[in-house]
């Protein structure tokens, strides 16, 4: 007997729900807020799953609409990007000091990213999707990902290292 399709659906988005919990983390920052965004986003995907293609990644898939959904909500003010994460996870007893307090040094440059780059330096780094899956996710142009993606990991840089967030330009004659 053949499952329905739904019931496929779900069984194959489940398997991404920590992928999608660990990235919705990253943008709000905020544990309460990313586990809003995540089922904020698995209910609009079993409501859409009929845009879905079958066969076609179903991750990427999911984490566009997670995209769109942030966006949405940020448009909105129903999240405030500027909320601190809780110290949860810094408090595990298996991280040094000196980790923890890495840690919230690469959060506190992360959330000084402008969105747009930290969108991508998440997607790519975090959660290691190629350029082009990034830019699927993202729609934009596989060279605005490249680009957002430079940017984004120079400032982040800058920013862990405490160097002056720009270059100072040199005249050239």
């Amino acid at each position: 007997m053949k499952r329905p399709a739904s019931d496929v659906f779900s069984a194959q988005a489940l398997q991404y729900i920590p992928r999608l919990r660990r990235y919705a983390r990253a943008l709000t920052a905020d544990a309460s807020a990313a586990d809003d965004l995540v089922q904020d986003t698995l209910e609009r995907a079993l409501v859409k799953q009929s845009l879905w293609r079958e066969g076609s990644d179903l991750r990427a898939w999911l984490f566009t609409v997670m995209h769109n959904v942030f966006i949405n909500q940020v448009r909105s003010a129903a999240v405030s990007r500027t909320l601190p994460l809780d110290d949860s996870f810094a408090d595990q007893p298996q991280l040094q000091s000196t980790d923890r307090l890495e840690i919230r040094d690469l959060d506190a440059a992360l959330q000084a990213l402008p969105e747009e780059q930290r969108t991508v330096v998440l997607l790519v780094g975090l959660e290691q999707m190629t350029y082009e899956e990034t830019a699927r996710v993202l729609e934009v142009p596989i060279g605005t990902v490249m680009s957002r993606l430079s940017r984004g990991r120079e400032r982040l840089r800058r920013l862990t290292q405490g160097l002056p967030e720009t270059a100072s330009l040199k005249v050239v004659k």
